[in-house]
Parts: C-alpha cells; sequence; structure tokens
C-alpha cells in the first residue's frame, strides 16, 4: 500500500513541478515575476513591462511595431510627426530632444497604443507622475 501511495503522489506532483515548456511565457496579473527577467525575446518579437517616472528622449524604432497596453498611471503621448535632433544610438534605434508636428494622445491604465516601425513617439510625464504599460515588439518582416 506504501508504495501504490508514494507512486501516486509522485506521478499527481510531477507536473506541477515541471518547468514551463519552451516559447512559453506566464505573468500573473500582466507582470513578469519580481525574482525573474523582465522580458521575454523569441523570434519574431519581445515582451516587456516598462515603468517611467519621468518623460523620455523622442525616439524611433525603424524595425518595430510597439503594440502597449496601459497598466497604471498616466501620461502624454506625442507620435508622429518628425524627429527633432535624431541620432542613431544602435542599428535600427534612433533618439532626439523632441518631435515636431506630432499627435498628442492622453494616456491612462486600459489604453491601448499601435506604433509602427519608423513613426517617432515621445513619452512626456508631468512632475511627480508615473506611467507603466506592457510592450510587445514585432520584429519587421
Amino acid at each position: 500500500m506504501t508504495i501504490k501511495f508514494f507512486l501516486f503522489l509522485a506521478l499527481t506532483l510531477m507536473p506541477l513541478l515541471a518547468a514551463d515548456p519552451p516559447g512559453f511565457v506566464y505573468w500573473p496579473q500582466g507582470a513578469p515575476p519580481a525574482d525573474g527577467p523582465k522580458g521575454a525575446k523569441f523570434d519574431n518579437h519581445a515582451l516587456g513591462v516598462s515603468h517611467r517616472d519621468h518623460s523620455g528622449l523622442a525616439e524611433v524604432h525603424e524595425n518595430q511595431t510597439d503594440i502597449m497596453v496601459v497598466q497604471k498611471g498616466e501620461a502624454t503621448l506625442i507620435a508622429g510627426g518628425e524627429l527633432v535632433g535624431g541620432k542613431t544610438i544602435r542599428p535600427g534605434e534612433l533618439q532626439g530632444s523632441s518631435i515636431k508636428d506630432g499627435v498628442k494622445k492622453t494616456l491612462s491604465p486600459g489604453d491601448v497604443v499601435h506604433i509602427s516601425p519608423g513613426m517617432p513617439h515621445q513619452f512626456l510625464l508631468d512632475p511627480g507622475k508615473e506611467i507603466t504599460y506592457f510592450v510587445v515588439k514585432v520584429n519587421k518582416p
């Protein structure tokens, strides 16, 4: 009886102890585990959670689409228009001081944003404000 019990117990608990399969990511409540990596990279896309507590530089990703879901906080996003003072910081990535003639959107929790490759974008935060958002970066084929 004891051997059968331990065999049953082992077979019951083994799936619970198994590692996640390759290519599977589970982030409870939309956030990576505190003790794990803050992002996940795959062949044609990457996942991440970004947090900002101050305004950022204007940027352009020449080869990636950004898909963002705001989790908490608020910010102004400027998108489109023309990158001012753009400089290549690494292949396919540019940064500049600001954006000329972009559209402004006020972001808050639940908002979804899609930014196509080559589109300038910049987060502006009022003093004391923060924003956290989940982002999927999809590589251009």
